[in-house]
């Protein structure tokens, strides 16, 4: 029988797929936990504030979760760093900007920035999206270990939009494309009419630590305007990485420690 602090984190753990709102019939299927469990423990985080009720019914990550949340090494220490590349690239573009970290087989936002006029996304940060259908996630998974991908490809390659790779010997020719070329390219494969180009942030010992993008409107993303300013800054945060962590060495199979450097 699982206690109460574990049904919690079921519930919280319901949102982190990434969606935005769900109403307590899904929270509950996703938590596993008969519809009075979860309506009894749903309640309890409203009203201390770590889950909202939308107007329409559904439910959303609080307030006091976020600010909890942001307290995290993998957000304040890489997040602080980037900051400053991330809106010159948004200065010089004026596209959406996204940093992400390898996570329990997913990439994890740690930041963006979305102008008005950008193409719409559904990156929120502190939630997940796979690695196979995302610039990130290409970018991530085409420097991550080996067992990496093997756990990507032993969960199946889901399809998300029309061009979503689905095919495992695509994909393994995709990364390898992507470690060839030095940065990723998606159209649409995570939403439909968004495009992506992604690079790797490294360390001081060229270890990929986390990765950095563009999403622009599929028709009007051309790679040729979008790759020169996205290097540059991908490059820029990688020096400022390793004058941070001044030669230490980050476990590769794992961002949490290079997270924790980052903390530091």
């Amino acid at each position: 029988m699982r206690s109460v602090a574990a049904k919690v984190m079921a519930i919280l753990d319901a949102f982190a797929a990434g969606d935005v709102r769900l109403n307590l019939s899904e929270i509950c299927r996703r938590a596993g936990l008969p519809l009075a469990t979860g309506h009894r423990l749903v309640g309890e985080l409203v009203a201390g504030g770590f889950l909202e009720r939308v107007p329409d019914g559904t439910y959303r990550i609080g307030t006091r979760l976020w600010r909890i949340g942001t307290q995290a090494p993998a957000v304040t220490g890489l997040r602080e760093l980037a900051l400053p590349h991330m809106e010159d690239l948004y200065e010089a573009t004026h596209d959406n900007v996204q940093l992400a970290v390898l996570r329990d087989g997913k990439a994890l936002f740690v930041e963006r920035l979305r102008g008005t006029r950008s193409v719409p996304v559904v990156t929120q940060v502190g939630a997940t999206l796979p690695l196979h259908a995302t610039g990130v996630g290409k970018v991530l998974l085409a420097y991550a270990p080996d067992e990496v991908l093997e756990g990507v490809l032993a969960g199946g390659l889901t399809r998300h939009a029309a061009r979503t790779i689905t095919d495992p010997q695509e994909l393994r020719r995709c990364l390898a494309q992507v470690r060839r070329n030095g940065y990723a390219v998606t159209r649409d494969e995570m939403t439909l009419g968004a495009a992506s180009v992604a690079a790797p942030v490294r360390d001081g010992d060229g270890t990929v630590v986390a990765a950095l993008s563009l999403v622009a409107r599929t028709r009007s993303a051309d790679v040729r305007r979008l790759l020169p300013p996205l290097t540059t800054a991908a490059r820029a945060l990688s020096r400022d990485l390793a004058a941070h962590w001044r030669g230490e060495v980050p476990d590769r199979a794992d961002t949490a420690s290079a997270e924790r450097k980052l903390s530091r």
